[in-house]
């Protein structure tokens, strides 16, 4: 089988899941109203910075992306689905490439359009203190958000086709991101910089300071995310179904 059919077969289950297409709505919508209530405050903190703060509803928004590429790969080893999804397509590294993409695609274009809707609410609350960002800066905010939120849905993909497991995925991934990454960031420097969710999220500040930048961070990211899919990769086409 070639692979558009096999893309499209990804895509379909993509849509069918429920709880995938809600995890994109909630992504959309946890971003957005995070945001505008961070804007309506945000002014106040005294290291403000008008184009994070704008964008700062990624932080629990991308709890959503993770669950979504978690989800999109678990399914697969509840009742059998994968021994059948193997059967139809032998070629596993032409399942998994299929499947990472239509995971990659619905996940980019929602994190773009949230970041539009983010960036406009987070403005809003913050007004005459958003004037801040340029054009330019704006326009990278948005294209890093989507990027990140894609990679960082690819990541939890690729770690829970090496676990077998969406559970042991978000047991790992969330706590990591709301617990561990803030408190070795505060006592680490600079080395937090290159962890996959803070060397991403540089790409979303107007100024940065450290070693990485914007699209330097977002390649960080990208490496961490290629490592799970490698090793995603290596464990569908190695082990039994």
């Amino acid at each position: 089988m070639t692979f558009a059919p096999v893309l499209h077969a990804e895509w379909l289950k993509i849509r069918t899941l429920r709880s995938l297409p809600g995890a994109l709505l909630a992504l959309f919508a946890v971003t957005t109203v995070f945001s505008a209530l961070t804007g309506a405050d945000g002014s106040s903190d005294p290291e403000f910075d008008p184009l994070f703060t704008a964008l700062s509803g990624i932080l629990p928004g991308q709890i959503a992306a993770i669950s979504f590429g978690a989800m999109a790969v678990s399914s697969e080893y509840h009742g059998g689905a994968l021994r059948l999804t193997l059967a139809a397509t032998p070629q596993r590294g032409r399942w998994f490439a299929a499947k990472m993409t239509a995971i990659a695609v619905p996940a980019l274009l929602v994190g773009l359009i949230t970041a539009v809707a983010a960036l406009a609410a987070g403005r809003a609350g913050l007004g005459s203190a958003a004037d801040g960002p340029t054009v330019g800066e704006q326009l990278r905010g948005v294209l890093g958000c989507g990027i990140y939120l894609m990679l960082i849905a690819l990541f939890a993909a690729g770690l829970t086709a090496l676990l077998r497991s969406g559970v042991a995925t978000l047991s790992i991934l969330i706590p990591f991101i709301l617990v561990v990454s803030f408190v070795i960031g505060d006592a680490a420097g600079t080395v937090a910089d290159f962890l996959p969710d803070k060397a991403g999220q540089i790409a979303l500040h107007q100024t940065y300071d450290g070693t990485l930048g914007p699209w330097s961070g977002l390649t960080v990211t990208a490496l961490w995310t290629a490592a799970a899919l490698l090793a995603g990769g290596w464990s569908v086409r190695r082990r039994d179904a």
